[in-house]
């Protein structure tokens, strides 16, 4: 099997930025790697992550079940694996994903407040993808840590990855959403072995790009044995 690196974290909180870095930063080494981002807008089997996030089922995301959402991006990912990844990968391959079922735990994981119900969903999730579809669990998950309020203020004027519009998607534009999908997150850390990339210093102030790619890349060197 090969090596499953993800990028995650709430919106807002640079994982593209560094999920391009760590792509720049293996070619340059000379590594082999494909790469992949959920959800897959260029494939058909998001049609119904893009109406969920449009408002289709409903304005407010807490209205969708967290379980019936899942099964929206489980489907994707799974579609994604067989057409795209899956021999690359079981063949040894090294994969870099932005964003993946951790993503999942983090956004559908913030509708429930109740902790039993909610180990009871993070249950069903695991689950669900990783041995009912047999999708491949991750190598190492970088959990980029950026404080809600300062995510909040980078998407300010971000375009809309689907619709390549500034029109914010129904998690974009719900602050209250996006705190407490936060608030999930860092709960997950610990529980699911998730490296915590600060993206805060002690000052308070952002760290800069290359110093988060540091961080990022100094585990997976580690992690491919390239020391």
């Amino acid at each position: 099997m090969g090596k499953l690196f993800v990028i995650d974290g709430t919106d807002g909180s640079g994982k593209q930025t560094q999920f391009k870095k760590l792509q720049e930063r293996l070619t340059k080494e000379g590594i082999d790697y494909k790469t992949v981002s959920f959800p897959n807008y260029d494939s058909p089997s998001s049609s119904l992550v893009k109406m969920y996030l449009s408002g289709e089922f409903g304005e407010d995301p807490n209205s969708i079940s967290p379980y019936i959402a899942s099964t929206f991006y489980a489907a994707d990912r799974y579609a994604t694996f067989k057409k795209g990844y899956q021999d690359y990968y079981n063949k040894g391959g090294i994969i870099l994903a932005d964003r993946y079922t951790t993503a999942n735990m983090v956004h559908q994981a913030g509708k429930i407040s109740e902790e039993k119900e909610r180990e009871k969903f993070l249950n069903w999730l695991f689950d669900l993808e990783f041995n009912l579809y047999g999708l491949p669990k991750p190598s190492q998950v970088f959990f980029l840590n950026m404080p809600i309020e300062k995510a909040i203020k980078l998407m300010e004027n971000r375009e809309n990855k689907f619709s390549h519009t500034q029109v914010k998607d129904i998690h974009e534009r719900n602050p209250k959403y996006l705190e407490e999908s936060y608030k999930a997150a860092c709960s997950l850390v610990d529980k699911y072995n998730w490296n915590e990339i600060k993206c805060v210093n002690k000052e308070g102030k952002i760290k800069t790009i290359d110093e988060i790619h540091e961080e990022i890349f100094k585990i997976v060197k580690k992690e491919l044995n390239l020391e």
